[in-house]
């Protein structure tokens, strides 16, 4: 998923984009990081959430919010391991899966989820009058590319409600991670009577929405705060410990983020860049790291008439493109790892790792070799002189310090002038959606646990492909390891996939990105996770309480 991160890039989880920003928005008598005598807590987020409307959020933060007010027919425990949601029951065939729900799950007004709440939500999605970005998932359901595609009613998605309490998905293939992929946020149920009701005000404030999760968003005061409490409907409501999570700070800025720990205002700091590392060091703080399952790059627009659609203009950046430098001195934090591929080296293949069973092709740093490949470029391009490419970021510092680091290497080796095009969240999203660069600084999270989730990335359908690389073979690829669950012909595929990626510079692959972070001693049971919202409190606790 792209996301938007506290620092460096966002992936809108994803999603990952790059290198957002927001103001500090402080309350007045804003509540401690600890409350014990009322069992709260309060934490800081990046950004405003863009959307809580699951049928199309795309965004970390919003996912953050989400993964605690709502809950799919899967879901994962405090161990991460997966584990029924919604869903007591369910069983798989190669063509079709059946999940029977909880009779006790309920919404937040205590009303029943039905299986029909999914089915609304499922054929919403692929609804391409919604314009959902994730319309894409739902391909994997009878008629659904026929649906997205406008040449039939979403009505006619392949899953429906047998019962109140039966979910039938019916599939066009074989899917080997279709439990995984029902925990995002995509799969979650909409009950359509709020729905439309709520008109186009769905989701928009806290009394516009529904919750059937672990916590109901009670308060959202737009770009200031947010909060939490636990939601009593909830048929797991016995396991949640915590009564309610404020939201009384909203920064993208680390230093900000860390000098609130260290006022005893927020439970977590994370995401600190090498100044806050440095104080936290200083004041003998316990420094943690995770790493979040994420790869960061530079992503070209392959639409005709951009000048970054020539292949030799790309491999000409290529050839002079260094992420060890990047990631060891100009990002310099502990935990991020330079990126050989857009497939991260967690990734499982057959024996080992992905990366290991099908090692990525290794660029070679040329300077000499990358000017030969910017003449051709000229000449097909019919120029001569490359014209000012814009590449968009957002306007963080440390994002525009790895911005000004790729734009003094272009300009170094290849004479190339890279313009910044600096945009705050909302607006970097917006142009990301509308082709509004020549290159922009991305980056993907998964979405569920399963070399797919970064692999379909780039497929001509997938309207997260932002760059609109299109290629008959990579789609192929893609759609060789959709229809089958054998593990050693998916990977074959995938290995193939990543020599393409290369061969035709799709993207220029920077780093995995590993926080650094800071936590309150009194607070247990943080989950850390690669894909949903994170971090996650819904199973935390108050030591003590």
């Amino acid at each position: 998923m792209y996301k938007a991160f506290a620092t460096l890039h966002t992936l809108i989880r994803g999603a990952v984009l790059a290198f957002v920003t927001a103001p500090c928005a402080l309350l007045q008598a804003a509540p401690p990081a600890v409350d014990q005598s009322k069992n709260e807590i309060a934490i800081v987020m990046s950004q405003e959430p863009q959307w809580l409307n699951t049928v199309k959020a795309t965004d970390q933060v919003s996912f953050i919010v989400l993964d605690h007010i709502s809950e799919g027919l899967m879901t994962y425990d405090i161990n991460n391991e997966l584990v029924g949601g919604v869903a007591v029951r369910w069983e798989l065939t190669d063509d079709k899966a059946t999940f029977w729900l909880r009779k006790d799950a309920r919404w937040s007004d205590g009303k029943p989820v039905t299986a029909q709440d999914f089915v609304f939500a499922w054929q919403q999605v692929a609804n391409p009058a919604n314009a959902a970005e994730y319309a894409f998932l739902m391909r994997s359901f009878t008629n659904g590319e026929a649906i997205i595609s406008g040449d039939m009613p979403p009505e006619s998605l392949g899953v429906e409600a047998l019962d109140e309490h039966t979910l039938v998905a019916h599939l066009t293939s074989p899917i080997a991670y279709f439990l995984e992929l029902v925990t995002f946020i995509s799969f979650r149920p909409v009950r359509e009577d709020f729905f439309r009701a709520q008109g186009q005000r769905y989701a928009a404030d806290a009394d516009k929405m529904l919750s059937n999760g672990p916590f109901i968003l009670t308060v959202w005061v737009h770009g200031a705060s947010l909060r939490m409490e636990k939601n009593p409907h909830y048929w797991n409501s016995s396991a949640i410990r915590l009564d309610a999570i404020n939201v009384p700070y909203i920064t993208e800025d680390p230093n900000a983020r860390f000098n609130l720990f260290m006022d005893n205002k927020i439970v977590m700091a994370t995401g600190l860049d090498k100044s806050a590392t440095s104080m936290a060091m200083q004041k003998r703080q316990k420094l943690k790291s995770f790493r979040d399952g994420s790869t960061f790059f530079i992503e070209f627009n392959h639409r005709p008439g951009r000048a970054t659609g020539n292949l030799n203009l790309r491999r000409a950046m290529q050839s002079v493109f260094d992420a060890d430098a990047l990631t060891y001195k100009v990002i310099g934090l502990p935990g991020n790892i330079p990126a050989v591929s857009l497939f991260p080296e967690w990734l499982e293949g057959n024996s080992q790792r992905l990366v290991e069973d099908f090692p990525p092709p290794a660029v070679v740093l040329d300077p000499a070799q990358g000017r030969r490949y910017l003449e051709l470029a000229k000449q097909e391009l019919g120029v001569e002189e490359i014209p000012p490419l814009s590449l968009l970021l957002s306007d963080t510092p440390s994002s525009v310090k790895q911005a000004e680091y790729f734009q003094d290497v272009m300009m170094r080796t290849l004479g190339l002038e890279i313009r910044l095009d600096r945009q705050i969240f909302k607006q970097r999203l917006a142009k990301m959606s509308a082709g509004e660069f020549d290159l922009v600084a991305a980056g993907w999270a998964p979405d569920y646990i399963d070399t797919m989730t970064f692999a379909d990335l780039f497929t001509s359908w997938n309207l997260n492909n932002r760059g609109r690389y299109k290629s008959k073979s990579y789609d192929q690829l893609v759609r060789q390891a959709q229809s089958t669950t054998d593990k050693y012909l998916r990977n074959q595929a995938f290995g193939k996939l990543q020599s393409l990626i290369f061969e035709d510079v799709v993207i220029l692959p920077q780093y995995e990105r590993g926080y650094i972070y800071v936590q309150n001693k009194q607070i247990e049971g943080v989950r850390r996770t690669r894909v949903g919202g994170d971090p996650n409190y819904n199973y935390a606790w108050i030591e003590g309480n």
